[in-house]
């Protein structure tokens, strides 16, 4: 037998509530929900919350549709009346508040408006605003950010980017910037203007 203490939804939504984006606490929640052991007395909690898990790593990653959207907002609306403990209830209604931000909409329209989900949105350095101090090269846990620190002696300087696929979106490099150098833009916009 486990002596791993059993969470509560408070336990689990103060969790989820480290994530800006509404669709990634949605995500942080559910999948903490599908940890916790579950007493399988009704099948709202069980298949309610494991489909709810899929409908929104699509939605995260940008894949997700009017359909998973409405799909989502049935199986939270069925959690809240259907499920027979008071964690089942919660967990539907938690998902039902987070539903009303918009955020989802505008995930399926390939927008994260926090800028935390990474395949919607990106990190970049703007050459003509950075002054190569290396801040943000310091600041970055990830080794996301690539360049030379400029030495005034010396010429041919590899300028500071950031490597998308390391970057971790957590903004710690926006924050040191000096100069407001990094930018967050969404990646639907890169496509769209045919940036690479």
């Amino acid at each position: 037998m486990s002596n791993q203490k059993e969470r509560t939804t408070g336990d689990l939504i103060k969790e989820a509530e480290q994530k800006q984006c509404p669709v990634r606490k949605a995500g942080e929640y559910i999948d903490a929900f599908l940890k916790e052991l579950m007493c399988g007395k009704c099948f709202p909690c069980a298949l309610g919350t494991f489909e709810s898990a899929s409908i929104l790593r699509d939605i995260i990653v940008g894949r997700g549709t009017q359909a998973d959207l409405h799909a989502l907002t049935e199986i939270a609306e069925i959690l809240t009346v259907a499920s027979r403990c008071k964690k089942g209830k919660d967990t539907g209604q938690f998902i039902l508040d987070l539903l009303r931000t918009g955020a989802f909409s505008e995930h399926i329209g390939g927008r994260c408006s926090e800028h935390e989900c990474s395949l919607l949105s990106e990190y970049r350095i703007v050459p003509e605003r950075c002054v190569m101090c290396g801040e943000c090269q310091v600041v970055c846990k990830v080794h996301a950010v690539v360049g030379e620190k400029k030495i005034p002696y010396l010429g041919g300087h590899v300028p500071f980017e950031i490597v998308s696929k390391r970057c971790i979106r957590c903004g710690e490099c926006v924050r040191v910037c000096p100069n407001d150098a990094i930018i967050v833009v969404d990646k639907k916009d890169i496509i769209e203007v045919g940036v690479s």
